[in-house]
C-alpha cells in the first residue's frame, strides 16, 4: 500500500493549469489585453478559464465580439449570460457599422466572415489593445497548427508564420514595438474532445444549438445550412427538417450543421471520440475556398 500522496495531474488539469498560467502571464506582461468571444464553445471555455485565473476578482480585461449581423441568436444569448454573470465589459465591433463608416467595403461578393478582418483590426487599434486572446486550437486546422501561443502581429495587424518567436520551456516573449500586438491562444494544446470533456466536468453553459434538435436546413455544397432570412433556398434546393446539431458556430450563412442524435454531453463526447474530421473541416464554408483559405485570412489579420 502506497504511503505517498499522488500529486499527478490529469490531462484536463494539466491543460487547465497551462491556460490559467497563460492568462496570468499576459495580464502581468501586456498593458491592455482583451478576450475575443464569439459565444461559441471555445471562447466560453476561455471565459471559464479566465474566471478561474483571476477569482475572486473580476476579469482584468474586456470581452470583444465581432458582430457580423448573421450570428445565431442562441449564441448571443449564451454570450450575454456569461458577460452578465462575470460582470465583464462587452465591446461589440459591428461589421455593419464598419461598412457604414468606411472601415471595410462591402462589394456584395465578399463574405461577412472576411469583412470581420478589417472590423477586428479597427477595434483593436481603436481600443489600444496590445493583446487579444483567441480560442484557436492547433488541432482545428493546419494554419492554426503553425501558431505559437503568443502569436506576434505587426503594425498592420498581419501574421507572418515564418517570423514567430520560439517558446522554449513555456517562456513567452511579449515584447512589442509601437502599433504591434499579440494574439494569444490559451487553448492551443487542447483538442475538440478535451473541450467537451472540460465542458462536461465544469458543467459549463453553452449555446443550445450544440445539442441535437429539429431544424429546417438546406443542403448546399456538401453542408447543411440553417434556413433563415439570410439563407434562402436557391433553384433546385429544398428546405427540409432534420435532427441536427452544430459542432462550431459562426456566420450562419457559412456555418453548417451535422445530422446527429447527440442531445446530451455524454452523447456528444461519444460522437466526437470517433470523428475523423475536425469541426472546421466538416462545417465551415469559409475554409473551403482554397487549401490555404484559413492561412490567407490569418495573414491579413483574422483570428
Amino acid at each position: 500500500m502506497s504511503t505517498h500522496a499522488d500529486y499527478r495531474l490529469t490531462q484536463l488539469d494539466q491543460l487547465e493549469a497551462e491556460s490559467i498560467h497563460i492568462f496570468r502571464e499576459v495580464a502581468a506582461e501586456l498593458e491592455r489585453p482583451v478576450l475575443m468571444c464569439s459565444g461559441g464553445k471555445d471562447s466560453i471555455v476561455m471565459l471559464r478559464l479566465a474566471e478561474k485565473a483571476f477569482h475572486p476578482a473580476k476579469l482584468p480585461f474586456p470581452v470583444l465580439q465581432v458582430d457580423t449581423s448573421f450570428d445565431f441568436p442562441e449564441v448571443l444569448v449564451a454570450r450575454d449570460n456569461w458577460v452578465d454573470r462575470l460582470g465583464a465589459r462587452l465591446v461589440v465591433a459591428s461589421v455593419d457599422e464598419a461598412i457604414r463608416n468606411g472601415v471595410v467595403v462591402d462589394d456584395g461578393k465578399t463574405s461577412r466572415n472576411r469583412l470581420q478582418i478589417g472590423t477586428l483590426l479597427h477595434a483593436i487599434e481603436e481600443g489600444g489593445f496590445t493583446a487579444a486572446f483567441g480560442g484557436g486550437r492547433r488541432d482545428e486546422e493546419k494554419a492554426r497548427a503553425k501558431e505559437r501561443i503568443y502569436s506576434h502581429r505587426d503594425e498592420f495587424g498581419q501574421w507572418d508564420p515564418k517570423n514567430q518567436r520560439p517558446e522554449l520551456w513555456s517562456l513567452y516573449n511579449g515584447r512589442l514595438h509601437a502599433g504591434e500586438h499579440m494574439r494569444v491562444f490559451p487553448l492551443s494544446n487542447w483538442t475538440e474532445l478535451d473541450i467537451w470533456h472540460y465542458i462536461a466536468r465544469e458543467r459549463i453553459e453553452i449555446p443550445s444549438i450544440y445539442f441535437a434538435h429539429e431544424r429546417k436546413v438546406i443542403a448546399r455544397d456538401g453542408m447543411l445550412l440553417s434556413a433563415s432570412d439570410a439563407v434562402q433556398p436557391r433553384a433546385g434546393e429544398m428546405v427540409e427538417e432534420r435532427t441536427v446539431r452544430f459542432r462550431t458556430v459562426g456566420d450562419m450563412t457559412l456555418t453548417g450543421c451535422v445530422e446527429s442524435q447527440a442531445d446530451t454531453l455524454e452523447k456528444i463526447i461519444d460522437e466526437i471520440a470517433v470523428a475523423r474530421v475536425t469541426e472546421r473541416g466538416a462545417t465551415r464554408g469559409d475554409d473551403r475556398f482554397s487549401e490555404a483559405a484559413m492561412e490567407d485570412r490569418k495573414k491579413e489579420g483574422y483570428f
